[in-house]
């Protein structure tokens, strides 16, 4: 759905990207993570036609965005940090207007504002003015307007900066249902946020790419191995080696009994996936297996030592 390759911003000597490459699969929902100044404001300005680059390419929809920038424009729906809301109108006036904005047909804006307003949880203060609106749903506002012209890509940047438990959990339960009909790339500083509903993630600092992956894969993986806990139903001894006799597999400890399961560590290489091959072992050999559960550092661990990694190496 995107396609990011080789992308170099720079303002006079200073590269703001550096030969920055990604993608983003339709119906994928990608955290895009960085400290401040690593790019991420630079990357989604060039995504949203704001500013151009210098080198690369950068395709959305198929349609590359120099060549073809108001096609591009319309595959995007952009909710910045802080959302472009006008005080003095009221939420129906304020979509509207972006209706008019992003020329949306007149006969079809009744539906399709219904359909935004239902899906946002907002219909009940479509007449309200904005400025009287609390901070939750000024962002849901903010939402709804990305989501005018029915865009089927959505950038949203640091959405719940700001609200109150409740409501990140309202917003954040408001972007896993809209993966269903939308692509997503979601930039924010906080982490738990992308775990919570990120299929991957991209990490850039100084400019370039310090890592990319699943958000699983992040979190199962410490190094050079990946790791998780297994319970299976079975003899201790017999599940043990049947684990252990699994392609891929390079350790197994066993950790506790629990009822009348076995619980294990199982480790293999960090590029070795032995879920699937460890299923049909245990199956072949009619040992249920209860819970699968991957282990590792939190996301917040691993992104501070993918920085600080980072760092160090531009240092020497």
């Amino acid at each position: 759905m995107i396609e990011i390759t080789n992308l170099t911003k720079r303002y006079g000597q200073i590269k703001a990207l550096n030969d920055v490459s990604f993608n983003v699969k339709k119906g994928e929902i990608l955290g895009f993570l960085g400290p401040n100044g690593a790019g991420k404001s630079t990357t989604m300005n060039i995504l949203t036609g704001y500013i151009p680059y210098t080198e690369g390419s950068v395709k959305v929809g198929g349609f590359e965005i120099m060549e073809n920038p108001e096609a591009v424009k319309k595959q995007i729906g952009y909710l910045p940090e802080l959302p472009p809301l006008y005080q003095d109108m009221t939420v129906l006036e304020y979509l509207n207007f972006i209706c008019d904005l992003k020329s949306v047909p007149h006969r079809a804006r009744k539906a399709q504002l219904d359909d935004i307003l239902y899906m946002v949880k907002i219909g009940d203060i479509r007449k309200r003015l904005v400025r009287n609106l609390s901070k939750g749903y000024k962002q849901r506002v903010g939402v709804a307007q990305a989501l005018v012209g029915n865009p089927p890509i959505l950038i949203l940047d640091e959405p719940t900066v700001g609200l109150d438990p409740s409501q990140i959990i309202e917003i954040r339960k408001l972007i896993s249902a809209l993966r269903h009909d939308h692509t997503i790339i979601l930039s924010t500083h906080i982490l738990s946020e992308v775990t919570a509903v990120c299929s991957s993630v991209v990490v850039i600092n100084h400019g370039k790419i310090a890592a990319s992956g699943s958000v699983s894969d992040f979190s199962a993986t410490e190094g050079t191995v990946r790791k998780f806990t297994i319970h299976v139903v079975g003899d201790k001894s017999s599940v043990q080696k049947v684990i252990s006799q699994t392609p891929g597999v390079r350790k197994t400890d066993f950790i506790r009994m629990d009822k009348d399961a076995s619980v294990f560590m199982v480790e293999s290489g960090h590029d070795v996936d032995v879920r699937r091959p460890l299923f049909n072992e245990l199956s072949h050999n009619s040992m249920a297996i209860l819970e699968l559960r991957p282990m590792g550092r939190t996301l917040e661990e691993i992104f501070i030592d993918i920085v600080n990694k980072d760092k160090n190496s531009a240092d020497q």
